[in-house]
């Protein structure tokens, strides 16, 4: 399997800390299946700079220290870009690491808490760049929580997002979990990565997390899952599902106080 989204590379985020952690996380994530990574240090985020030509040294250099353990793992360099007004300027100047060698498919993250103002008019260019925007765990955005349906126009005019395995089995409690399942039911999400950051709480959780969906989706929902990141991976085209409205139950008002 292909993981898109992952903090492995050591000391230069809030992932790996240590080349020791590296291997052991790349030890867990062969075990749950995994093949091939994206790795994805945060990039501009306000905390964390990390060039696109220090993350392909950093990536090789760990690449060739899993080849010398014997650990079947190939990595490929990438980044988790925040959002911000430089974005168009950096890929410009060729700064920006994409998902695909093609520069097609670019990893984009939200702030915690909200959605930019600028962000229909930044997505809007990149489309007639030919460059669609991934939105990376939509779930833990405390503005898509308190209304998952902002996300839709988004997704209607050609981004698309990716959901956490961790999210979406309950390692960030129930209600992400819900918001993980109603994303997916509706088609705003169309794939799923680890955003692994360590082998204990922020794990891969691959193996359960598509048992899961196989469970409330089927097994077309998983190849369809699989399939997607193939394509980003590629640089080809990825064939989305017609998104809908996430349904939200409607709170009774209160007609006496207690």
């Amino acid at each position: 399997m292909i993981d898109l989204h992952c903090h492995l590379l050591p000391g230069v985020d809030d992932g790996a800390r240590t080349l020791d952690d590296s291997l052991a996380m790349a030890q867990q994530a062969v075990a749950e299946g995994i093949s091939h990574i994206l790795v994805t240090p945060h990039h501009k985020n306000g905390k964390y700079l990390n060039p696109k030509e220090a993350v392909m040294e950093a990536t090789a250099a760990l690449q060739a220290e899993l080849d010398s353990r014997g650990i079947g793992l190939t990595l490929f360099p990438g980044q988790e870009l925040r959002i911000n007004g430089e974005i168009l300027e950096d890929i410009e100047k060729g700064d920006i690491l994409f998902i695909d060698d093609e520069s097609q498919y670019l990893l984009i993250e939200f702030p915690t808490m909200s959605i930019p103002h600028f962000t229909e008019s930044l997505f809007f260019k990149l489309r007639q760049k030919g460059i669609t925007p991934v939105i990376v765990h939509p779930e833990r955005n405390q503005a898509i929580i308190d209304d998952p349906n902002i996300l839709l126009p988004f997704i209607e005019r050609g981004a698309l997002a990716q959901v956490t395995a961790s999210s979406y089995v309950g390692a960030f409690g129930k209600d992400i979990a819900r918001l993980s399942n109603q994303l997916i039911e509706a088609n705003l999400v169309h794939i799923l990565a680890s955003d692994a950051h360590n082998t204990r709480g922020r794990g891969f959780h691959f193996r359960k997390a598509f048992a899961k969906l196989e469970a409330e989706f089927g097994p077309e929902k998983v190849a369809y899952f699989k399939q997607n990141a193939k394509d980003l991976f590629n640089g080809d085209v990825v064939h989305t599902e017609a998104p809908s409205e996430v349904y939200q139950k409607k709170k009774r008002f209160r007609l006496f106080g207690k």
